[in-house]
């Protein structure tokens, strides 16, 4: 006989945007059930722990407030005090232009804090534990979905249904529900694959995150706490992708004298203190956010490459306008009228956001030498201009 339960809030994936909605909905007081087929890795150097940090932005603090999860992840977040953005691109790997966008120009917060993703998940599902009205389901994936105007019913890998008055899709890029639903998708692939694992170095970072752009894509270094008692930074590191491969499948001692040579000798000689991970760069967004009974979030609606933190934040954007719906007319959740207007609110941004990340992904990857050039006299001149300046950090910190 099939089992079938009932909740307010189906969540089909259970990475950190999955996680963080079943904390948020649930801590407001819905009934969620939260599903995925991987029970997540939370050590650091267990085999297939996700080695990408995230940083949260300035806004996303309010909602990790709300969701109970912030008092958890503070006492292990690295603030992000000067976005640094280096451009490298003459003829010999060194800095040709430094601007240091400093958060202090705005408000007396860091711009955000950056923190692992393996660890995010044990704080995360620490604090499920602790929500009665959370039934979290790891090792189980949604393999169904039918909807009806006054909910959607939705099939689990176990045979087992769930009846929910909305089904949030955050199960990723290749999003089960999202196929379900009949949603399409545009997606850019750039031929680029990206390098992510953590470092130590000898020169501190002093919670700057160093953005250093030559070819091929950004070489990014993101301020963590010291590791075994040296200054540590997570690098993410964008290269076309038989150069990539090239990359992840080289010697330690070589690889660590190829990424000194490309951070430019900013840090003094990196020295790897993690496994190298290596993931494929797109950009896709959904062409509604949207469905019967059904809302997109996160890398089911929209992907974009590691540039700027705006990934993640990007996703949270989208879980603020769910749940202040959702907490405004309780009534209304998961109908029409509330999906339409979760649409609206979040559409035209998503797109503008997708392609400027776009832009800046194709400048980081120019090769020949005049473009470079161009590269660097934009980045001068945007700098250079205060107010330009400030609307840009703003825009990054996700405001309108």
């Amino acid at each position: 006989m099939t089992t079938e339960s009932q909740t307010d809030i189906l969540i089909s994936g259970g990475g950190i945007a999955g996680l963080t909605a079943a904390a948020a909905f649930a801590s407001a007081g819905f009934s969620v059930q939260c599903v995925d087929p991987t029970p997540p890795i939370t050590e650091r150097d267990r085999e297939g722990s996700d080695l990408r940090t995230t940083a949260f932005l300035q806004p996303a603090r309010t909602l990790l407030d709300e969701a109970g999860l912030w008092q958890r992840l503070a006492p292990h977040a690295a603030p992000l005090q000067i976005m640094r953005i280096v451009d490298a691109g003459g003829d010999v790997p060194e800095p040709r232009i430094i601007k240091d966008f400093n958060a202090a120009d705005l408000s007396e917060l860091p711009f955000g804090w950056n923190l692992p993703n393996w660890l995010l998940r044990r704080e995360m599902l620490h604090r499920l534990e602790e929500l009665d009205n959370v039934d979290l389901r790891l090792g189980t994936a949604t393999t169904g979905l039918f909807t009806r105007m006054n909910e959607a019913r939705v099939t689990l890998s176990d045979g087992s249904r769930t009846r929910a008055r909305l089904v949030i899709a955050a199960d990723g890029r290749n999003s089960t529900m999202r196929e379900a639903a009949g949603i399409k998708v545009h997606t850019t692939r750039y031929g680029q694959k990206a390098l992510a694992f953590a470092v130590t170095h000898p020169i501190p970072h002093n919670s700057v995150s160093t953005e250093i752009h030559r070819s091929g894509g950004p070489f990014t270094l993101v301020p963590l706490p010291d590791y075994e008692g040296s200054p540590s930074s997570a690098l993410v590191w964008m290269e076309r992708g038989p150069r990539a491969q090239e990359l992840f499948e080289m010697d330690v001692a070589q690889f660590e004298q190829e990424m000194t040579e490309r951070s430019c000798g900013l840090f003094g000689p990196l020295t790897l203190a993690s496994r190298r991970t290596i993931w494929p760069i797109i950009s896709q967004s959904a062409e509604r956010l949207y469905g019967e009974r059904l809302a997109l979030v996160a890398e089911a609606a929209h992907v974009v490459p590691p540039i700027g933190a705006q990934g993640l934040n990007m996703s949270l954007g989208d879980m603020r306008i769910l749940l202040d719906l959702a907490k405004a007319n309780p009534t209304d959740l998961g109908n029409t009228k509330m999906l339409e207007t979760y649409h609206r609110k979040r559409f035209t941004e998503v797109k503008l956001r997708v392609k400027g990340i776009d832009m800046l992904n194709r400048a980081s990857m120019v090769e020949a030498r005049p473009l470079r050039d161009v590269r660097a006299m934009g980045l001068n001149a945007l700098y250079s201009m205060s107010p330009v300046r400030k609307t840009l950090m703003r825009m990054g910190l996700g405001a309108q």
